[in-house]
């Protein structure tokens, strides 16, 4: 069974779209996502710094076109079967919907422009901020968490938990945080899915309805404590609500344990989900899908495991 996951913000690196756009055709396709999302995705990708694309109305459309564009290039040309389940992590929810079929590139596209630009006006508006809480023992984790005032904000595997909330409780927290583990405070302006983006979700309700989602053509796994998605309808709602509301990254993974996954693909800028996935997902195959030159080996990846869970069970 075959996995494709797509990462979440902080995970884009200055000129990571580089490489991708010597590829034929690759440069009329980010013109046109760039279009539907009001943003000039190409120039972000390949020529402007670190703080630009830090910036959340720039990373969320230029990770979702990354991801489009990573695993358009993968099945392009190539007769290879569709993945056995997709999944993102926040932002890359979008990608994976994408993928899944639920939007359109250009639907996928306006509504990460609107989402991005919502988060944005929602994490101005007063100084918050986000830790990771590395190790320790996970309810001493969220007591420590609830005794600063903070909420979790992503549940990313069994050692990891992301706080978030006003900027002088993560520096509490930082200072006297639960036992045995370590606090790393995170280089973003923003509370993202707490209480604090209730404004943000808000105006994606409002939005939402001017989409036209489709039911997935593969499973996907919803940061919603690893739902699986059945139905267009649903997708929106939980998307709209994710924003202020808890990633389960953990659940997700513990869904796709139980589907009996056996390789997992991420999309570019690839890295976080595997590294996670070596941790929770032991055995698993694994291939980061950053540049053309990782096309080789995951269509190889495709080849021996898509479809594998389907033809098992037939067995």
């Amino acid at each position: 069974m075959l996995a494709i996951v797509c990462p979440g913000q902080g995970a884009q690196k200055p000129g990571f779209l580089s490489p991708w756009r010597e590829l034929p055709g690759v440069e009329e396709a980010l013109s046109a996502l760039s279009e539907a999302a009001g943003i000039d995705l190409l120039r972000h990708g390949t020529e402007s710094d670190a703080d630009t694309i830090r910036d959340t109305a720039v990373a969320q459309p230029l990770l979702v076109a990354a991801g489009i564009i990573a695993a358009s290039s993968l099945h392009q040309g190539q007769d290879l079967p569709a993945a056995d389940a997709v999944a993102g992590h926040s932002v890359g929810e979008l990608t994976a919907a994408a993928l899944g079929g639920v939007l359109s590139d250009e639907d996928a596209m306006r509504l990460v422009a609107v989402r991005s630009r919502a988060m944005a006006t929602a994490a101005a508006a007063e100084p918050t901020s986000m830790a990771a809480v590395v190790g320790g023992v996970r309810e001493d984790v969220l007591a420590a968490i609830e005794r600063h005032g903070l909420h979790p904000a992503n549940l990313n595997s069994a050692a990891q938990v992301v706080a978030a909330g006003a900027s002088e409780k993560i520096a509490a927290l930082a200072e006297d945080g639960p036992a045995k583990a370590r606090v790393i405070p995170l280089q973003v302006a923003g509370a993202f899915h707490t209480p604090y983006m209730a404004g943000a979700r808000e105006e994606l309700a409002g939005f939402a309805p001017t989409l036209q989602p489709s039911d997935p053509a593969v499973p996907l796994i919803s940061n919603a404590a690893g739902e699986v998605v059945t139905s267009g309808a649903r997708y929106l709602e939980l998307i709209v609500d994710q924003v202020a509301s808890p990633v389960d990254w953990e659940a997700c993974m513990a869904e796709l344990r139980a589907r009996g996954v056996t390789a997992m693909i991420e999309v570019a800028p690839a890295g976080t989900l595997t590294g996670l996935a070596k941790r929770e997902l032991k055995g698993i195959a694994l291939a980061n899908l950053n540049t053309p030159d990782d096309l080789e080996p995951a269509r190889a990846l495709v080849r021996e495991h898509a479809g594998t869970a389907a033809t098992d069970q037939e067995a």
